[in-house]
């Protein structure tokens, strides 16, 4: 984000909110809401984040071998390019870290807070190809599903 910071304010530069300032809106900003503090539900025994689809989830339930957690880990997924896929020229490893990192912490924060009793666990996926930005990943599933292997 620094060289697009950087170009405002001739050339002087602006801080993050500031830019937040001038640049956003509030129509993105509950878009956002949805990514950045999603709604989850508990559906028979997963946690899913709000608004799932039934047929994928009977699907992935056929097509797992490795049980609940995986089943979890398909249905939650989030390619985080995908947040903009219209912008992914602008796309580069600093502003996909910066989102996936900041989104597992937002979800492990969230996933406690509202199903305290159920552990889950938070990834951010990072391929070995690190120039294949789609492929960065963010998931959950709930401890009690891991496989113990």
């Amino acid at each position: 984000m620094v060289p697009e910071l950087s170009a405002w304010n001739n050339g002087k530069g602006i801080d993050l909110k500031s830019w937040i300032q001038c640049s956003g809106d509030f129509q993105l900003a509950i878009g956002y809401s949805a990514i950045f503090w999603p709604k989850f539900v508990l559906f028979e025994d997963y946690i899913f984040r709000e608004g799932f689809n039934l047929e994928p989830l009977r699907g992935s339930e056929k097509n797992q071998p490795r049980g609940k957690s995986s089943v979890e880990w398909v249905i939650n997924h989030l390619h985080i390019a995908e947040i903009h896929y219209h912008d992914l020229a602008n796309l580069s490893e600093d502003k996909i870290l910066w989102l996936g990192n900041t989104l597992k912490e937002i979800y492990e924060i969230k996933l406690h807070s509202q199903f305290p009793d159920r552990p889950c666990v938070v990834e951010f996926y990072q391929p070995e190809d690190r120039q294949n930005l789609i492929e960065f990943q963010l998931s959950f599933w709930q401890k009690k599903h891991e496989d113990p292997t």
